[in-house]
């Protein structure tokens, strides 16, 4: 077992809270701080402590005992996982992820005609998916897939703009998920002036319509968010294709290769594979690629699963299909002291309230708010006692 330093990422759309309070740092930090980072990312992996060891290079030199001999033939001397706080202030990018295969074949396609790593225009940054799971800490409001398709119709007949009606008129004409995909790609095809002049009149539209009470005034608000922070971005009306979600604490939502969304507001934890891939499709100064988007997205529509997850013994356990890992919770107090016995591989541990001692017979560590620990697969069945809450990001049951 391994105490780790968390790298924190500093993007505009972060908190000048959340992570600071967490950590017990000065609060309000000087920078906007978007993301806690746990975990072997290339980009800025964990410090393994006292050393200060990044986390991926002890897991290059030792990996079957940091990994197993599982996890390390299925996916290198790698950590799968990436276990993340994340602290959205105001709404991040419009974006998708990849499939494996996607991600394989786009990558191997930028390494041959020689697009640098660092390049702004690179859209792969490695040959891996990046399936995700974002669990609530506080109310949190994201937009996720598209929506059913009567509902959407009926949100933009609610809108009643006519400049965008060439648009509507094909998914009336084709109400599909063939329908929507029209649709979207003939949105981005439009030509830049045409889009921002459609951006501006969507958020004069909204800003009327987000004053009065009606079906979709959540819908409206949030696009008119959306269209101050980015003035003619034609992710205003993409936003006002997809399902608007607001998560209690402890809810959660999972993120498939694929769905196209937006974080928009709240603190959450969030675990993913291993991936810095992401196509982004508006809501952002950084590079959009409208046509590889297109190929990743898909174009099903329906409401979102939410996700509460599922009490076996002592754990709150939110499954996904993802094999490269799996989220559980715990709810300490007094007097339990639970056994993890399922070990299935590498771990990291964050206490996210309270004080809670991870021991086994000859090794104790007690975590505090916004502590984290590492645990190598080769250590064995430990317990957990003291009063909080801990998250415990694992290796997935696929």
């Amino acid at each position: 077992m391994r105490r780790l330093e968390n790298p924190i990422q500093q993007y505009a759309w972060g908190s000048h809270t959340a992570i600071s309070s967490l950590l017990g740092a000065a609060v309000p930090s000087s920078e906007p701080e978007a993301e806690l980072w746990m975990g072997a990312h290339a980009k800025a992996p964990s410090l393994v402590l006292p050393e200060r060891e990044p986390l991926s290079q002890l897991i290059e030199r030792e990996p079957e005992a940091m990994l197993g001999p599982a996890v390390t033939a299925r996916y290198g001397a790698r950590l799968p996982f990436l276990f993340k706080v994340l602290a959205a202030e105001t709404p991040l990018s419009l974006q998708a992820h990849p499939t494996l295969e996607q991600a394989q074949a786009g990558f191997a396609d930028e390494e041959a005609r020689g697009v640098a790593l660092d390049s702004p225009v690179r859209n792969y940054k490695d040959a891996s998916h990046k399936p995700e799971l974002l669990c609530a800490l506080t109310p949190f409001s994201a937009l996720c897939g598209f929506r059913k398709i009567e509902d959407t119709l009926a949100l933009f007949q609610a809108l009643n703009l006519p400049h965008v009606s060439f648009l509507v008129d094909i998914l009336r004409g084709l109400p599909t998920v063939d329908g929507l995909s029209q649709l979207f790609s003939t949105m981005l095809g439009l030509s830049s002036e045409r889009r921002a002049e459609l951006a501006r009149e969507t958020l004069d539209r909204c800003t009327l319509l987000a004053a009065i009470d009606g079906p979709f005034q959540h819908e409206f608000s949030w696009a008119v968010t959306i269209g101050v922070l980015y003035p003619g971005d034609i992710g205003i009306i993409s936003a006002l294709l997809l399902n608007l979600v607001k998560l209690s604490p402890g809810e959660a939502i999972y993120l498939p290769a694929g769905n196209l969304h937006a974080y928009l507001q709240g603190v959450g934890v969030e675990i993913m594979a291993n991936s810095d891939n992401v196509l982004r499709g508006g809501l952002t100064p950084k590079h959009v690629d409208n046509r590889e988007l297109l190929r990743v997205l898909r174009f099903t529509a329906g409401p979102v699963g939410v996700l509460r997850g599922e009490m076996q013994g002592s754990a709150r356990v939110y499954q996904t299909p993802a094999a490269e890992f799996e989220l559980q919770s715990f709810r300490l107090l007094p007097g339990e002291n639970p056994t993890v016995t399922d070990r299935r591989g590498p771990e990291i541990l964050l206490c996210q309230q309270g004080q809670i001692t991870v021991h086994r017979s000859n090794e104790q560590h007690t975590l505090e708010r916004g502590e984290a620990l590492f645990v190598a697969a080769e250590e064995p069945n430990y317990a957990l006692r003291g009063e909080g809450n801990l998250f415990r990001a694992s290796i997935g049951r696929g």
